[in-house]
């Protein structure tokens, strides 16, 4: 059993049927990340250069020929961060700089394949809604992704030229202690061991196709 197997509970996440003020017994103060805007980029990149850092194996004898490259992470790293209030209101206009971080996968002059990292680094400038001044202050963070399944390798300069899609979701974010209804602790169901039965899937097969049969015209 699991959450997911649909363990019936009134102690377990899952749909509401009823009542829903049926079973709440308190206020529960928790430590959360509250979002207070968010917004999603997305763009293709051509010809765009990068230097592969960390090559594993080391020494690959060169040239390199590109295969693929896609993020090795969702978080996205943000620097060169400036907030710039606007006049009414609470939006802000948000400058920064992206870093995402990538692998590459090469093959190398001996049919050697190959792996290295490097970065695909975005500028943002967008207008998003901040909190009023506040002791606790607030951060822009992001959470993106970048595959690139087109690339050439420049023996000249030992970089990559590749063509990638990226998202990027830029989110103006705080922790803060939020009060919230409870019915309670949850209940953890034991999990369910994997089996795997090898006749289940025939098994549940019909014997003969469905269909309907030939009509006369």
């Amino acid at each position: 059993m699991s959450f997911f197997t649909n363990f019936s509970s009134d102690h377990c996440p899952g749909t509401i049927s009823g009542n829903p003020l049926n079973g709440l017994c308190e206020k529960v103060c928790i430590q959360a990340e509250k979002i207070f805007d968010a917004g999603i980029i997305q763009t293709r990149l051509e010809n765009y250069s990068v230097t592969p850092v960390g090559p594993v194996p080391a020494n690959p004898t060169y040239p390199l020929t590109f295969i693929s490259a896609r993020s090795v992470s969702s978080e996205g790293t943000v620097t060169a961060l400036n907030v710039e209030r606007q006049a009414e209101g609470n939006c802000a206009r948000v400058q920064a700089t992206v870093s995402v971080p990538i692998e590459i996968v090469y093959v190398d002059a001996n049919g050697v394949e190959g792996r290295a990292t490097s970065a695909v680094t975005l500028s943002e400038d967008v207008l998003m809604y901040v909190p009023p001044a506040s002791v606790m202050p607030f951060t822009v963070t992001s959470v993106a992704s970048c595959v690139s399944p087109e690339g050439t390798f420049n023996a000249d300069t030992g970089t990559f030229s590749i063509s990638a899609c990226v998202t990027c979701i830029l989110k103006v974010a705080m922790q803060v202690e939020l009060l919230v209804p409870s019915y309670g602790y949850c209940a953890i169901p034991p999990a369910q061991e994997y089996t795997q039965e090898v006749c289940s899937g025939f098994f549940e097969l019909p014997l003969y196709p469905q269909g309907r049969a030939c009509s006369k015209k």
